[in-house]
């Protein structure tokens, strides 16, 4: 009987350091995805100083968790800066972008409705 899990990419049963399981890489983005379905998407990211993603909207209500580092944060033509241990909420189908103002990292969880 084999087991399913849900959540990928990362070590089970070992406590890990969140910040530590993704590296900068200059010039770039670096992602690593955690678990992906229907309903939750679970992705974290390293941004290079700089670096960002460009205006786009997403399906569900994105809820960003900075770990490490500064960025700005456009949400509807709202700027908001952000910083370490520092959350905010982007919510779904409204144009959203990022720019790291420093590098930074985050944890990326997207929220969508059942069906």
């Amino acid at each position: 009987m084999s087991e399913q899990h849900f959540v990928k990419n990362i070590e089970f049963s070992a406590p890990l350091s969140l910040v530590d399981l993704v590296e900068y890489q200059e010039g770039q983005v670096i992602s690593r995805t955690f678990a992906q379905s229907k309903s939750l998407s679970l992705t974290l990211f390293a941004f290079h100083e700089g670096e960002g993603l460009s205006t786009h909207t997403a399906a569900g209500d994105a809820f960003v968790q900075i770990l490490d580092g500064e960025a700005s944060v456009n949400i509807g033509g709202k700027e908001v800066q952000v910083g370490t241990g520092q959350i905010v909420v982007m919510p779904a189908n409204i144009p959203h972008s990022l720019h790291a103002n420093t590098r930074f990292k985050m944890l990326l969880t997207v929220i969508k409705g059942a069906d």
